[in-house]
């Protein structure tokens, strides 16, 4: 792997403003362009789509070589983003699954605090069942927000009865409102992209004044995560949220969860988007869909 690598992509990332306390429609617009121009793996058609009600992006691989289909949440802290601005790292696990996803475009704070994407992707998988596509042929997967939404929506679905998907990818997943974790100390300044503070600045949307102890807004801490499917969670040393996803993998091996926690080196939040220019990125989401092929592979021959 390469030192030269990392450095450059942290100097790429701290040479980006990304001030956390503007108006959401101009986080938007700044993180739309933050994400754009990211190269997309060959062989993968996008094309728009529905779910759930809501628009979505439909990732076809050139060939399909898996039976199932990627549910991604995209990331962006529950203010920004779409599936578009997740479009490269979605496609990169299409291009190494041969396997089809579908992005759902939630809703987002503040227009729509929490709940809402909750109820948003818990309604796109609901849609994805009544399709006729069995749960054990489906993995969900997200980044950031999105790797919390993947795990929040598991845990809606299991409390209404509903069948859980083969597995779920969470890449640096946010799973703590009340940014809790000794990572907010001890990455401070390490994490080249986030600061507890600027954190609370994009929360201070979503959770819209209600109590961030509820376990689908701090999972890693207060969420019962007992009978969840076979989870990755992968992230960066040099996070903020590291110990969202140390305190939730550690709870969720306690509850006795097959759950895997993969970490590496000083490498930032959601460094899997910088496939292609960084190897560790490459060899992460390489890991991702090992994972994915072998879960939905085991539920089906189940």
């Amino acid at each position: 792997m390469s030192q030269a690598q990392r450095a450059a992509l942290d100097a790429a990332i701290r040479s980006i403003t990304f001030d956390t306390s503007r108006p959401p429609a101009e986080l938007r617009e700044g993180f739309r362009a933050m994400t754009a121009g990211r190269p997309i793996p060959p062989g993968v058609t996008i094309t728009p789509a529905e779910i759930g009600g809501r628009p979505a992006l439909a990732f076809e691989p050139e060939r399909v070589t898996a039976e199932g289909t990627i549910l991604y949440f995209h990331g962006g802290a529950w203010v920004v983003g779409s599936p578009a601005t997740a479009q490269a790292l979605t496609a990169g696990l299409v291009h190494r699954t041969g396997m089809r996803a579908v992005s759902p475009d939630y809703r987002l704070a503040p227009e729509h605090p929490f709940p809402a994407a909750i109820d948003d992707a818990l309604t796109a998988y609901r849609d994805l069942l009544d399709q006729g596509v069995p749960a054990e042929r489906i993995i969900f997967a997200g980044d950031s927000a999105g790797g919390g939404l993947a795990v929040t929506t598991m845990l809606a679905a299991r409390d209404a009865g509903l069948p859980l998907p083969a597995g779920a990818v969470a890449f640096s997943p946010a799973l703590d409102a009340t940014l809790s974790g000794e990572s907010m100390t001890t990455k401070a300044g390490v994490d080249p992209l986030f600061t507890r503070e600027s954190l609370g600045q994009l929360l201070a949307h979503y959770v819209a004044g209600q109590d961030p102890r509820q376990p689908l807004l701090s999972p890693a801490v207060y969420a019962d995560l007992a009978g969840l499917p076979p989870l990755l969670v992968q992230v960066g040393s040099n996070e903020v949220l590291l110990d969202d996803s140390t305190r939730f993998v550690a709870r969720a091996a306690a509850a006795g969860v097959d759950v895997i926690l993969d970490v590496t080196a000083d490498v930032p939040h959601v460094f899997q988007s910088s496939a292609g220019i960084l190897d560790e990125a490459d060899a992460a989401l390489d890991r991702a869909a090992r994972f994915v092929l072998d879960h939905v592979s085991q539920a089906v021959l189940a």
